[in-house]
């Protein structure tokens, strides 16, 4: 086997798949190991050592010493210290003498029996080490190609690894595009199977999380933080921010000026409609912002600890409260994990509920 042909067949395999060379070395060691057991019937112990400068391959088989008095010398992969100490006076207990044992046709017998094992090995290392890149990027945002699409998934080139992104986790009416980059969320990663599974999302509550920060310079830094995200992928969503300096509107800070930042946003979740609220530690408070764009609400927390409670709205924002097919009110619920339950002035009196702001 030519080593320098070798060397430059390792560096192309380096190249490619973003490998550790040592990683390629050791797996090929293993490999002709494997092959010169099977094909020259060794019951030696045997190594393969690969010279990383100039590709030459050479096989040794090496005698482990052992004490004199050690019972059942094994003499095909043992040797006593005395015996040893004939070759070398400098050998102790525990060293071994190596010997090379290379065939003349080694290299074109290794070369067929451990194509396969090699294979093996080098798409583990690059399983590995595409794991490495990608298993702390769950819950993140990234961006990618889109390369291929099925009936029910679109493939999108990560760059060292493809995702999947289930057409049922696009945003509903929105147009994907072959060849286009796109932002997606990434839902899931395992590594445990056969491949790299990256699992995508568009229409996540994670995904318009990460656009925020993304889009939000004050979010990045820390002076505005995002308390919680509802969201109804393609029509509605709502998400409750805050800051702990009193000079700062979070609110503001998210919409932009001319509501120029949170437009960007918009126009990345296909025209979704996008309500910034104030968090508030107060849950009576929280729950009315949670429910703007309904005005002059009346929160009544009925139960604490079931985070339960009633909401009165004057017939002017009722319908505003409670929203299409009862959206708003179901994604203010979302957003505060309050129950809430929502009735207008007439239906408070029923209930003994005489005052409303």
């Amino acid at each position: 086997m030519n080593g320098k042909e070798f060397l430059k067949a390792v560096d192309l395999v380096v190249k490619e798949k973003g490998i550790d060379k040592e990683v390629v070395f050791e797996a090929m060691e293993l490999a002709l190991a494997t092959a010169y057991k099977k094909n020259f019937d060794s019951l030696t112990n045997s190594k393969i050592v690969i010279n990383r400068d100039t590709g030459d391959i050479k096989v040794f088989s090496y005698l482990t010493v052992v004490e004199d008095d050690f019972e059942d010398i094994d003499l095909d992969t043992e040797i006593s210290l005395t015996e040893a100490r004939k070759i070398d006076k400098t050998l102790n207990v525990g060293d071994t003498i190596d010997t090379e044992v290379t065939p003349k046709d080694f290299g074109r017998v290794a070369a067929s029996t451990a194509k396969q094992v090699i294979v093996q090995k080098l798409r583990e290392a690059e399983k590995n080490s595409i794991i490495e890149e990608f298993g702390d990027k769950e819950d993140e945002l990234l961006i990618g190609t889109v390369e291929l699409e099925d009936v029910d998934n679109y493939f999108i080139n990560l760059g060292r690894s493809n995702g999947i992104l289930p057409k049922k986790e696009c945003i509903p009416g929105e147009k994907i595009e072959m060849g286009k980059q796109i932002k997606v969320y990434v839902s899931k990663v395992d590594g445990s199977g056969k491949g790299m599974l990256i699992l995508l999302s568009r229409r996540h509550y994670g995904f318009l999380k990460r656009l925020f920060e993304l889009e939000i310079p004050e979010l990045s830094d820390g002076t505005v933080l995002l308390y919680s995200v509802a969201r109804d992928a393609g029509s509605r969503s709502k998400v409750a921010v805050y800051s702990e300096r009193s000079n700062i509107d979070p609110v503001g800070a998210c919409i932009g000026e001319r509501g120029n930042r949170i437009a960007r946003i918009i126009e990345e979740v296909n025209g979704e409609r996008i309500d910034v609220v104030k968090y508030d530690p107060e849950p009576e408070t929280f729950i009315a912002n949670a429910l703007q764009p309904a005005k002059n609400l009346h929160v009544i927390i009925t139960d604490p600890k079931k985070q339960e409670c009633i909401v009165v709205a004057d017939d002017d924002n009722f319908s505003l409260a409670i929203g299409k097919k009862g959206e708003n009110a179901r994604l203010a619920s979302k957003l505060t994990h309050y129950k809430i339950d929502v009735k207008n002035t007439e239906q408070a009196r029923e209930m003994g509920i005489n005052f409303i702001n």
